[in-house]
């Protein structure tokens, strides 16, 4: 456990199908080997909406399986991770001083936006987990929400936005249609990168490697082929969160690449890397050539 400022995270989440894609989730497992060990996460699902701030399961829950029409093995998934009480006071006394209210969902176990990237970082599932929602879509404001969170990073709590940087399901669905095997089979699958999914992936990296906020903020008019990329928000929006949490720590990535053609499988992280540092070298060279503008392409 550490008790040093800790960096935040956002990390790639697809379907439950990513479980089974060996490179997704090695990649997952190597960064959270890199990271110092949390005293516990706080998870933001982009599969998880409410008005307000609402605080997830305090005592243990079931999973939840929120996903339809895959496999039934992927309804045997199991990430028995303790829960957090203790994180949620703090979460709950860090809004109050902020004059903010914050709701509780005693039952909500955590959803498979939480627990597939988490099987990865953590496979042993011995890290507490409290999952929070995301009050909002409007990123200034989840931005805004970061920042008061920032001093859970002294307390060795990391912060962990999860979604996909591009999330179009109605052409990831035609993917799965003309893939053999289905969902299964696009764990093996290597397809061509669409342009625009490289485009896009490529100015995300860029703003974020420079810490250009207000044009990460501004991404719906500023991004190329965003309407492509983002039919919809909340893939995106746990990004927002992470990034104020961390807004003036250097930016890399320890997670790029592609998948099915039309998803990114980059995860950005915000503040240093831990002691054990095995995929650091990479990371580096990611963010470097993120700056230059030659976000790391390729094919699973």
């Amino acid at each position: 456990m550490t008790t040093t400022r800790i960096p935040t995270l956002f990390a790639p989440a697809g379907g439950p199908n990513q479980s089974d894609d060996a490179r997704w989730m090695g990649e997952l497992r190597a960064w959270g080997r890199a990271l110092p060990r949390p005293s516990a996460v706080l998870m933001f699902s982009a599969h998880w909406e409410e008005p307000q701030l609402t605080l997830g399961a305090t005592a243990s829950v079931p999973l939840e399986y929120d996903f339809g029409g895959f496999p039934e093995r992927y309804y045997r998934l199991t990430y028995p991770a303790p829960p957090a009480p203790a994180l949620a006071d703090r979460v709950r006394a860090l809004m109050k001083d902020a004059g903010r209210s914050v709701a509780s969902a005693p039952d909500k176990g955590l959803d498979h936006g939480a627990y597939l990237p988490l099987m990865g970082l953590f496979p042993n599932a011995d890290v507490p987990v409290l999952q929070a929602s995301l009050p909002t879509l409007e990123p200034k404001a989840l931005f805004e929400l970061g920042r008061l969170l920032a001093p859970l990073r002294d307390e060795g709590v990391l912060i962990v936005g999860a979604g996909l940087l591009v999330h179009n399901l109605r052409m990831m669905f035609d993917v799965v249609r003309s893939a053999p095997g289905g969902w299964e089979g696009l764990a093996t699958a290597e397809l061509p990168v669409q342009p625009w999914v490289k485009d896009f992936d490529a100015w995300v990296a860029d703003v974020t490697a420079r810490r250009d906020w207000d044009a990460l903020l501004d991404y719906r008019k500023r991004a190329p082929h965003v309407g492509l990329a983002l039919p919809t928000d909340e893939h995106f929006s746990p990004l927002f969160v992470v990034a104020g949490a961390a807004e003036r720590e250097p930016v890399t990535f320890p997670m790029s690449g592609f998948s099915y053609g039309v998803a990114t499988r980059r995860g950005v992280q915000f503040g240093v890397m831990g002691s054990n540092s095995s995929v650091d070298s990479s990371t580096q060279r990611r963010a470097v050539a993120a700056r230059r503008g030659r976000a790391t392409s390729g094919v699973v």
